[in-house]
């Protein structure tokens, strides 16, 4: 795909480096987060080629990879996450969302004020949307870290599909309720949304116990992406050491690009038996700009519902008792 993991000759006719030494190089970088000088006595090559192989490496990763490993799901992703949502009490369930900081080293002085949230150090936050099998369907990077879940999922265009209808449909039942929208489940500061289903804060009854444990449970999905995601990459685990943002946002998609990779490829040999994300109702949008606008105005207010909120969250909990009420 790019003529510089291609091997060259000189000018005076010696060869250079070979591509493997040069993929070796980035993949080293990537998975032990070493310094671009800590390869260079095993690959035999300068630190500055190295560094240079592993800014080309995740770029072209992602224009190669990206449009299959951070695709949007499909009709047969969808009916797979259903079917086990269904199975772990939660039907409609499409996943889970939540975001991470990654810590920005060289981030420059002048931008502090601006990276610095909760902690203590800059960082960059990574929004995710994962499924049980740890598949990332949903990465939103680079926002800083003063921002907190609900001020990035503002900027975020994880719900920009389903408004637009362009989504495959979703459509189940619980307690005799019809649901055309799937949902995802988040944590306590996430807004009441008709796509969201949050926990509850205080349970006091066995119904509210178990509904608030199945949803906890289900909800950690996405916080083992994100650790498993680290343990693979610890380039991702450790500070960032770049100096501009979209060199990181190239290692934080190419890394996420190679996390799905394995995903899948545990997934066919046997290893994992699992499923995938998605969620809308196909909304029929006229050419006319007025009518494509009027709809989008209008899937965004469903999506948006606090009243479809309450009344799905009311259903699984009475969902989930009658499921697992008597284990």
């Amino acid at each position: 795909y790019d003529g510089y993991f291609t091997q060259k000759r000189s000018a005076s006719g010696a060869l250079g480096l070979h591509p493997l030494q040069k993929m070796t190089a980035a993949m080293r970088m990537l998975t032990y987060g070493i310094a671009a000088d800590g390869a260079d006595e095993y690959i035999r090559s300068a630190e500055a080629t190295n560094l240079e192989s592993c800014k080309k490496f995740v770029i072209k990763v992602y224009e190669v990879f990206g449009e299959r490993y951070l695709r949007s799901p499909n009709e047969e992703d969808i009916a797979r996450l259903l079917a086990i949502g269904e199975e772990r009490g939660f039907p409609g369930m499409l996943g889970s969302i939540d975001c991470m900081h990654w810590g920005w080293k060289n981030c420059p002085k002048k931008w502090h004020g601006m990276f610095k949230g909760h902690v203590s150090e800059p960082t960059m936050i990574l929004e995710a949307v994962a499924s049980q099998d740890l598949w990332i369907w949903h990465a939103y990077f680079g926002l800083p870290g003063s921002l907190n879940d609900i001020n990035v999922l503002q900027r975020s265009p994880v719900f920009t599909k389903l408004a637009e209808g362009q989504t495959p449909p979703v459509n189940y039942s619980i307690n005799g309720h019809q649901y055309t929208m799937g949902y995802y489940l988040a944590d306590g500061i996430y807004p009441r949304w008709a796509t969201f289903v949050k926990s509850i804060p205080a349970p006091d009854t066995r119904k509210h116990k178990t509904f608030a444990k199945r949803q906890e449970g289900a909800r950690k999905d996405v916080e083992r992406a994100f650790g498993v995601l680290q343990s693979r990459f610890a380039i991702v685990r450790g500070p960032a050491k770049g100096w501009k943002r979209k060199e990181i946002g190239d290692v934080m998609k190419a890394c996420v690009i190679m996390h799905n990779m394995i995903v899948q490829e545990e997934r066919q040999t046997g290893r994992q038996s699992c499923t995938f994300e998605a969620m809308g109702e196909r909304v029929t949008v006229s050419r006319t700009h007025a009518e494509q606008l009027s709809s989008f105005i209008q899937m965004t207010h469903r999506i948006r519902n606090q009243g479809e909120h309450d009344q799905l969250k009311l259903d699984l909990i009475d969902h989930v008792w009658q499921k697992f009420g008597n284990e």
